[in-house]
């Protein structure tokens, strides 16, 4: 049998410097240093200045005495006293079960790894092979985390896959066939249900997809590393997650922001269609598709992976959603979409804030943060929407959503996108069993501003900026009503008009919306991004029961009609 290497699980942090660790100094995020102890490791578990559940959380991870760990793994005495006192003193403070701490439970599988990563390095500082009876504390805190997450168990989404490589850490570390197996049969449970068949991950969220590629490469790892075989599903789910990853990845390297995802660049994996992605198309190999349908509820795509004609940072790409109720790290965002064009952002989601803030996190999660037509005086019922059309063209995509949002509502929305010009079409319809207001919800960058421009548009631009956004409702079905278009920055009563690039960073950021009222509403939108100098205009006619627009952006000119069906098509 082989060894479960420090770090096993994940990496122990080394962002919290050895003379902070010393000092019993804890630095999480963008916080302030806190003195959380009296410097001779007698830590104050309760400890949460900012009274933020992510940073109480992380203190009780132990993650932060990482530093500390790798200097007595090289010998220094003075350290390996020092983070054996914080530990053993969490150990004394917070005695088994701790269930009643949502903290120290949400903490154990990371907590479980620097507790393993201290006994590799006291037998390294000590230049022993079996742990002295002093430290036998440390093996009875270990086999209370594995009764821990054995009993515990967070099912097979990112949590309870974390657990389970845990769990199979401490079997191995102890030589402990029980733990090992418990652990490997998680595993293998779990696996086929976090990644799906074509690649997509459970967890609804593309940050989270992200991190499920690599948590599944430390669960393998973790398997090898004590002589076990991980067999070939791992692998092969986790070939077809880095698909989906190069698909969720924005014209900018950026994964799309979808449910619980923070602003970030995709991480770069060479070898997989992931590298061509990252690497903004300058290495490896893109995918062979230029849409990809998800049946979780995703549609990814662009006008294509670059050329020599058109780099990959001047395509554009889309993301639309769909699918199954909204579960874990969801929001309620069916039917909307994100989009880039002309080298920036267009239409973003709105973002992650973590758990801190209950407000906060209800709008984010809720459908008024999405690019969605919202009916905000009733519940969300957390809908299953299902793609009911799609037709992917050259130079045109379309499909069609259809849900019930809410008590007696339906809702349709048509897609269509277009590329040269690069234009989003959307036809929204809705109907309602009492008169309500309806709002088609269109979230922009934080760094454009938009305002109205009479009842038909908005124009959204940023100071120095070669691009700006023009948003048109199109008086499809009757004259627009006073009001129609309405600009929300930065408004905290309701919550409206933000971004939250990071959990702990918020921006105000504009939000058109397009509005009516009554017992039913359709809305026709356009998104077009032109240069800042450039003009957009457009006629409308009727060809049969077509309703026709011929658009012109920037003297390029394009036309597409609705159809007496609801569908959106490209004429020209």
């Amino acid at each position: 049998m082989g060894g479960y290497a420090c770090p096993g699980y994940s990496t122990i942090d080394d962002a919290v410097p050895l003379s902070a660790v010393m000092k019993d100094t804890f630095i999480w995020s963008k916080f302030k240093p806190t003195k959380v102890g009296d410097g001779k490791g007698n830590i104050n578990w309760k400890a949460n200045p900012y009274k933020n559940p992510s940073w109480y959380m992380w203190l009780h991870s132990l993650r932060w005495i990482g530093q500390g760990i790798t200097a007595a793994s090289n010998g220094d005495k003075a350290a390996l006293a020092h983070v054996t006192a914080i530990a053993k003193d969490w150990v004394k403070d917070n005695p088994y079960s701790w269930k009643a701490n949502p903290a120290a439970h949400e903490a154990t599988m990371h907590r479980t790894n620097v507790l393993i990563c201290l006994r590799q390095a006291v037998l390294t500082n000590l230049k022993v092979t079996k742990l002295p009876a002093s430290y036998a504390w440390l093996d009875t805190a270990l086999i209370n985390h594995a009764k821990f997450m054995t009993a515990n168990w967070g099912g097979q989404g990112n949590h309870g896959t974390d657990e389970s490589i845990a769990l199979f850490g401490i079997g191995c570390t102890l030589n402990n066939a029980t733990y090992r197996k418990t652990a490997q049969d998680r595993l293998n449970k779990a696996i086929t249900t976090s990644i799906d068949a074509q690649g997509a991950t459970n967890e609804q969220s593309t940050g989270y997809a992200q991190f499920n590629y690599s948590l599944w490469g430390r669960a393998a790892k973790a398997l090898q590393d004590c002589g076990v075989d991980p067999g070939k599903t791992i692998s092969a789910r986790r070939a077809l997650l880095a698909t989906f990853i190069a698909h969720a990845t924005t014209p900018l390297g950026t994964i799309q922001q979808i449910g619980d995802t923070e602003y970030v660049k995709t991480s770069n994996v060479p070898g997989t269609p992931i590298e061509y992605a990252a690497s903004l198309g300058k290495t490896g190999t893109p995918p062979k598709d230029r849409v990809k349908i998800y049946s979780a509820g995703y549609v990814f795509g662009r006008s294509g992976w670059g050329s020599a004609t058109t780099p990959y940072t001047s395509e554009s790409a889309y993301s639309l959603r769909f699918g199954p109720k909204r579960v874990l790290h969801g929001h309620s965002d069916h039917t909307s979409l994100t989009y880039q064009a002309r080298g920036r952002d267009i239409l973003v989601g709105t973002g992650y804030a973590g758990y801190s803030n209950a407000a906060w996190r209800a709008w984010l999660v809720g459908p008024s943060a999405n690019n969605v037509m919202t009916t905000p005086k009733l519940a969300d019922t957390n809908p299953i929407t299902k793609l009911t059309r799609s037709s992917v063209r050259a130079g045109a995509d379309f499909y069609e959503m259809s849900d019930a949002p809410a008590a007696g509502v339906s809702r349709t929305r048509a897609v269509l996108v277009l590329s040269k010009p690069d234009v989003v079409v959307t036809l929204d319809r809705a109907t309602a069993k009492t008169a309500q207001q309806f709002q088609t919800l269109w979230h922009l960058p934080s760094d454009q501003r938009a305002t109205v421009s009479g009842r038909a548009a908005a124009v959204a631009k940023a100071t120095g900026d070669n691009t700006r956004t023009v948003l048109i409702q199109l008086p499809y079905k009757g004259a627009l009503p006073a009001g129609a278009t309405q600009v929300k920055t930065g408004q905290t009563n309701p919550i409206q008009g933000w971004h939250f690039p990071h959990i702990t960073t918020r921006k105000a950021a504009s939000t058109v919306i397009f509005a009516r009222s009554g017992k039913s509403a359709t809305i026709l939108s356009l998104i077009v991004p032109v240069r800042a100098n450039g003009q957009v205009t457009y006629k409308t006619r009727m060809s049969g029961t077509t309703y026709v627009v011929d658009l012109t952006v920037d003297g390029t000119k394009v036309s597409f009609g609705v159809t007496g069906g609801g569908s959106l098509v490209r004429m020209s």
